[in-house]
């Protein structure tokens, strides 16, 4: 006799794309009515493919916007509006160094994992659990066990942000890879699991796992070593650390950017759930459970700790600015003597609890890309919102845009409905570009693929290049992909860079050209035949 069915497996049983779909849409409705749109859902991470966006007209921009200055004008003119809504940040230039490579990401946080003393701070999607990972983890736990060996009242604390659904996916997973450290440096260790307040009531008990992290996840990558600190789109796993290009930026002995995202990983962490030594999690007295506690209640507590942290690093900085006497600068001891030359520029997007900061700045500075600029953007996953496409096609800027060919994306090959992915995305850029030849702008907007054997691509930002100039002077890096679910769906971290420095110019202008000299440019024959080769 066969086993009775469960309700769980029920719902198993029958849970297609078509049925991932309607979920989707349903928690759209729910969720995120206000931003409601025809076409909005389209791929949150299942391949979920919805109806193509209409196509944009042409923006009206704004006179005497950032993009009419030439570039005799100076950056600080150029960029001063975005000090007007983030904290600014004055710093060296020569202390922000371009990584290029995923085993120069991977050695980075491990030297300064070792010789961290105060902090090391790291926020992921997830901790993987191959044997790379664990030699993360051993780094942290040589580094905590020197700490106690050296102090009766150890120093060094390790805080650790992680999402929720997919840091506790299958049985081995990010919590049983810190349960050990967390066990035996109770009191030195914290691992914070996010969850989206989005997941909840009869959505959480019939969506699997995995495709639960399609209505919202911890998506912010920052790894902090007492003042200095790595902003990337990279995740805490192996393929990250080998075979898997994204970009990198390391801001050496850059204290108060480093206070700012340790702040900002405190704050987010202080609204998640806490995981505990014996694996269970809970939450921080006086705090909303985000599922089962109310909705409203735990966005608005969950903005206000967050905004605090910006709005304080804000004031802080302009009162520095007008005042200009920053003691040290925001340095450490003995950078006095350095050119602050270089502005950085926190941007943090948290639509589920109302913060969007980053798709405001992201925004104007497509919106105002004047005639003469280049912009270069790449995104691993292409699928720009609707308002981002509009800029893109109504600004005067040359635009040069870098994907994942089908064969680099991180989904080719997969078993199942996430083998569709790639010809999903695909088919949004045929879309795309069918647009920007309707409209006849194939010589002002460029789309290009990245090609490479046995690696595959999950670079994300962009690169401006202002009137005149052969080197960027700005560019945008970090965990968001310009699409719906970076802007409506999960929490997102960049920093904006704008610099004046020549030497820090020339390592954006060399990453950008690594990055899309291993790629084609597309054409329409480019997406029939990678439609026809996806489906074989």
């Amino acid at each position: 006799m066969a086993a009775p069915m469960t309700w769980r497996r029920l719902v198993y049983s029958v849970y297609t794309p078509a049925v991932a779909g309607v979920f989707t849409r349903i928690s759209d409705r729910i969720f995120r009515a206000r931003d409601r749109r025809r076409g909005s859902s389209v791929l949150l991470l299942a391949p979920l493919l919805a109806e193509a966006d209409p196509s944009p007209s042409r923006a009206v921009r704004p006179s005497g916007s950032a993009g009419d200055q030439s570039s005799g004008d100076g950056l600080c003119t150029h960029f001063r509006w975005m000090a007007e809504h983030v904290p600014a940040f004055r710093v060296p230039g020569t202390h922000i160094h371009i990584l290029t490579s995923p085993d120069q990401f991977y050695q980075a946080m491990k030297d300064r994992i070792q010789t961290a003393k105060r902090r090391v701070v790291m926020a992921s999607l997830y901790l993987g659990t191959g044997q790379l990972e664990q030699e993360l983890v051993d780094c942290m736990e040589d580094a905590l066990q020197r700490s106690q060996n050296h102090s009766r009242s150890p120093d060094l604390k390790v805080s650790i942000l992680l999402d929720y659904t997919r840091g506790s996916r299958g049985q081995v997973n990010s919590r049983t890879m810190l349960l050990p450290l967390l066990r035996r440096f109770t009191s030195q260790m914290r691992v914070s699991l996010y969850h989206t307040p989005d997941l909840r009531g009869l959505l959480r008990l019939l969506v699997p796992q995995r495709f639960n992290e399609t209505i919202g996840v911890q998506h912010i990558k920052v790894y902090l070593f007492d003042d200095s600190v790595i902003i990337s789109g990279a995740n805490l796993s192996d393929s990250y650390f080998t075979n898997r290009q994204d970009r990198y930026v390391l801001l050496e002995n850059c204290r108060d950017v480093a206070d700012f995202f340790s702040d900002l990983v405190e704050a987010v962490g202080d609204v998640s759930l806490q995981l505990q030594p014996d694996n269970s999690v809970s939450m921080l007295e006086g705090m909303v459970h985000p599922y089962n506690g109310n909705r409203q209640d735990f966005s608005a507590v969950a903005r206000k700790r967050i905004m605090e942290v910006v709005n304080t690093a804000h004031v802080r900085q302009q009162l520095l600015s007008r005042s200009g006497d920053s003691e040290d600068g925001g340095m450490s001891e003995g950078e006095g003597e350095e050119e602050e030359d270089t502005w950085v520029f926190p941007l943090v997007q948290m639509k589920p609890v109302g913060i969007k900061v980053d798709e405001q700045v992201t925004q104007r500075l497509l919106r105002d890309a004047g005639p003469d600029s280049t912009v270069f953007l790449t995104s691993g996953y292409f699928n720009l919102t609707q308002a981002y496409m509009r800029l893109v096609l109504g600004a005067g800027a040359s635009y040069r845009i870098l994907t994942a060919s089908p064969e680099v994306n991180g989904f080719f090959g997969a078993k199942g409905v996430a083998g569709a992915i790639p010809a999903a995305y695909v088919h949004i850029a045929r879309q795309f570009y069918s647009q920007v030849c309707r409209l006849g702008q194939q010589e002002r907007v460029h789309l290009h693929e990245y090609h490479r054997a046995q690696w595959t691509f999950h670079a994300k930002g962009l690169w401006y290049y202002l009137q005149g100039q052969d080197r960027p002077c700005l560019t945008l890096i970090g965990s968001p992909n310009f699409g719906y679910r970076s802007v409506h769906r999960d929490l997102e971290a960049q920093i904006a860079i704008v610099t004046e420095n020549e030497e820090l110019q020339s390592q954006l202008q060399e990453e950008q050209e690594m990055l899309y000299q291993r790629s084609t440019e597309v054409s329409t024959s480019t997406h029939d035949q990678e439609v026809n080769g996806v489906g074989d």
